[in-house]
């Protein structure tokens, strides 16, 4: 078996993360894993977690699932290079639907917070990138997890494409 891009941390099974989760969070993250097939063949195949418990919750998913759950990493999946995000990211997407593994997207807040506010080319790109993630997710054969640390208030087009649940501490 190949090895995942270096930009993409893999574990078998979820990490010991999960043991943390309050009873609470829990459930709720068995009730989400009880729909997900249904979610695959959604439109809302892209779950988002928010909160201080929500990689915790992720990894809860993968495990419950009996999946792999590939963290991407990215700080090292962008690069400013044009075009290369979006290389490193079919790469990423490739890998899980090879593997059958959750995607996992940590602070994705830095991806959607402030996508509206473009003030020079750089972040028109940035833009693109998203789009071109958001595009990727629609067309990914599994489940993609985005994580935000502090609640994000999500616009109502993102928030059609999201099923979004919240971990508070």
């Amino acid at each position: 078996m190949r090895q995942p891009p270096k930009f993409v941390k893999s574990a078998k099974t979820a990490s010991k993360s999960s043991a943390r989760l309050p009873a609470k969070d829990l459930a709720q993250v068995r009730a989400i894993a009880a729909t997900a097939n249904g979610l695959v063949r959604s439109k809302r195949k892209a779950l988002f977690f928010s909160g201080t418990n929500a990689a915790a919750a992720a990894a809860a998913m993968a495990k419950q699932l009996r999946r792999g759950l590939y963290r991407i990493d990215l700080a090292a999946v962008t690069s400013k290079y044009i075009g290369e995000t979006e290389k490193n990211l079919e790469r990423a997407f490739a890998e899980a639907e090879a593997a059958d593994a959750l995607l996992l997207f940590d602070e994705a807040d830095a991806l959607f917070g402030k996508r509206t506010s473009v003030k020079d080319a750089h972040d028109r790109f940035s833009n693109l990138e998203v789009e071109y993630l958001l595009r990727r997710v629609g067309a990914f054969d599994g489940l993609v997890v985005l994580v935000s640390t502090p609640k994000l208030t999500l616009s109502t087009a993102l928030r059609r494409r999201f099923s979004v649940y919240n971990f508070p501490p």
